[in-house]
């Protein structure tokens, strides 16, 4: 499903832990990290994609997490040209996502990166709020600043209530 710009509707998931932490994820094979994150299909709310990506990618349900805020709008990035399929209709020049920010309930013992047939991920930890963005792949960055930008102020307000 991509849009008439060319832009593959997306969820992107940003899990925290009762430390503000964030759960980082690395994909499959490689040397790329990332947050959890996937497409919505047709058909799809946005919270439907949410919690489907959630379980096939790192293996949690609804009651293992809280939704805390949502990116208001949607934020868009580009794939270099190099990543573009110029021989697939429509031609998907990038994607346009809704960012969730979660809490985990449960404890670590509940990630589990297997809960798929085609997992993404083979490794995660908890990294600060703000690390990601030094680390994530350079066409992502902007989409990573303005999510964790826009909802900061509501991990901010849960650390200074559990403070």
């Amino acid at each position: 499903m991509i849009d008439s710009d060319g832009f593959r509707p997306n969820v992107g998931i940003i899990l925290t832990n009762g430390r503000g932490q964030v759960l980082w994820a690395r994909r499959i094979g490689q040397d790329a990290w990332q947050f959890p994150q996937g497409g919505i299909r047709s058909q799809e709310t946005p919270l439907d994609a949410l919690y489907r990506e959630l379980r096939e990618e790192v293996g949690l349900r609804p009651d293992n997490v809280e939704i805390m805020a949502c990116t208001r709008g949607w934020l868009k990035y580009r794939l270099p040209k190099r990543m573009i399929r110029y021989n697939a209709m429509p031609i998907c020049v990038g994607q346009k996502q809704k960012w969730f920010l979660l809490r985990m309930l449960g404890d670590d013992s509940s990630v589990m990166l297997n809960e798929s047939d085609d997992p993404e991920f083979d490794g995660w930890e908890w990294v600060s709020y703000w690390y990601p963005l030094a680390k994530v792949v350079s066409f992502k960055r902007d989409v990573y600043r303005q999510a964790l930008a826009e909802l900061a102020p509501r991990v901010q307000r849960e650390q200074r209530v559990r403070g």
